[in-house]
C-alpha cells in the first residue's frame, strides 16, 4: 500500500507541475522529426537519471540521524513554497530551449540521447528535481515508487505535450497552468509543515 501512496503522490506532483514548462516546448520541437514513442524514451531516460539521482540522494539523506532531517524537511518544504511564489513573479523566457539540430544526423539514437541529455541537464535544480529530492528525504525506503511515480508523471505530462500541445496553446493559456502549478508547491510546502509540526 505505501508503495501506491508515494508512488501516486510523486506521480501527481511531478505530473502536474511539468504542464506548461520548458520541457514541453522542448517534446513540441522534436514532434516532426520523430515518432511519439522515441520522444518519451528520451524523456523517460533523461529523467530516470535526473530524478533518480535527486531521489536517491534525497533517501539517503532521509535515512540520517532525525534531528538533521528534520532541519532538511524544512529546507524542503521552504523551498516548495518559495518556488510556489516566485513563479507567480517569473518573467516568461524566450523559447530559447528548442534545440539545435545542426548536425546532420538521421539517427533516432542521436534525437533519443539529445531529448535524454536535455530533459537530465534542463531538470537539474529544477522544481520537479527539488521535489524529488524532497519526496526522497521525506520517504527514504520508497526509493523504487517514488522513481517510478517521477518517470511516469514526466512520460505522462510530456504525452499530453506531444498529443495536445498545438490545442492547449490555441485554446488554454499557458499563464493558468502555471498558476495551478504554483499553487500546488505552495500547497505541498504548507501540508509538509503542517506534518512535521
Amino acid at each position: 500500500m505505501n508503495f501506491l501512496y508515494t508512488f501516486f503522490i510523486t506521480f501527481i506532483l511531478i505530473f502536474i507541475s511539468e504542464l506548461g514548462d520548458k520541457t514541453q516546448l522542448l517534446v513540441l520541437s522534436f514532434v516532426n522529426k520523430l515518432k511519439a514513442s522515441r520522444i518519451l524514451l528520451g524523456v523517460a531516460i533523461g529523467t530516470l537519471c535526473s530524478h533518480g539521482f535527486a531521489i536517491i540522494f534525497g533517501s539517503h539523506l532521509g535515512l540520517i540521524d532525525g534531528t538533521l532531517r528534520y532541519y532538511l524537511s524544512i529546507l524542503t518544504y521552504i523551498s516548495f513554497i518559495m518556488f510556489g511564489i516566485f513563479g507567480f513573479f517569473r518573467k516568461k523566457s524566450p523559447t530559447s530551449s528548442k534545440v539545435s539540430t545542426s548536425l546532420k544526423k538521421d539517427s533516432n539514437i542521436y534525437y533519443i540521447f539529445l531529448i535524454a541529455l536535455a530533459i537530465f541537464i534542463g531538470e537539474l535544480g529544477d522544481k520537479t528535481f527539488l521535489a524529488s529530492l524532497g519526496l526522497g528525504i521525506e520517504y527514504p525506503y520508497s526509493k523504487i515508487s517514488l522513481i517510478i511515480g517521477s518517470v511516469s508523471g514526466m512520460v505522462a505530462s510530456n504525452s499530453i505535450a506531444i498529443l495536445f500541445g498545438k490545442f492547449l496553446n490555441s485554446k488554454v493559456n499557458s499563464k493558468y497552468i502555471q498558476i495551478l502549478s504554483n499553487i500546488l508547491f505552495i500547497l505541498f510546502g504548507v501540508l509538509g509543515f503542517l506534518k512535521i509540526s
